[in-house]
């Protein structure tokens, strides 16, 4: 799934309560398992001038790469984190660490090509999925146009449950961040 899609799942399983304490770490837990993604994206293409086939097809595969992004999916250290927090009281953090294992099983079902090692650093086995969010050899031009279907309903809900100007500005934001996220898609990829 793409990162405003894992937002939108998470809010609306996660954050029932429209309490900023509530929605601010399940953002932050949606963001968390893609945010080292982002930095490699804005690394190789901003900072390195590289292009795109060669970050998809050689830089992304880097064994230091691949290690970065599985920390940040790994559900043996989210499980270890939210089992901490949630004995030591910490709402705040056991709902980031309950966003981030709803975003890695999210990845472990639409991944299979850049499928992750979610049980790093015990193993570094992968559950290549037999359907991609993006690749149309697996399924991806299926996946994809449902996931898109899934956020607009996602967002038209979370509008109705989120009666708050800041609560649906949150949601139009990440409405309009996904809208301009498959327009960058458009642009660079296709």
């Amino acid at each position: 799934m793409n990162t405003p899609a894992h937002i939108v799942v998470n809010l609306t399983i996660l954050a029932r309560e429209e309490k900023a304490d509530t929605i601010a770490p399940v953002v932050a837990g949606s963001l968390l398992p893609d945010l080292p993604m982002m930095v490699f994206y804005a690394y190789a293409k901003i900072l390195r001038s590289i292009p795109e086939q060669v970050i998809w097809s050689q830089t992304y595969h880097a064994k230091g790469w691949q290690i970065f992004f599985d920390l940040f999916n790994s559900l043996p250290i989210i499980a270890i984190g939210y089992i901490t927090a949630r004995l030591a009281g910490a709402k705040r953090l056991t709902l980031l660490f309950a966003s981030m294992a709803l975003h890695c099983l999210g990845d472990l079902l639409l991944h299979h090509d850049d499928a992750h090692r979610h049980l790093f650093p015990l193993s570094n086995w992968r559950f290549r999925s037999p359907v991609s969010y993006w690749d149309p050899q697996y399924f991806g031009n299926i996946a994809g146009p449902l996931e898109a279907a899934a956020v607009v309903a996602g967002c038209l809900f979370l509008m109705k449950r989120y009666t708050s100007v800041k609560g649906r500005l949150l949601v139009a934001s990440v409405a309009a961040t996904y809208a301009v996220y498959w327009g960058y898609v458009f642009w660079v990829w296709v």
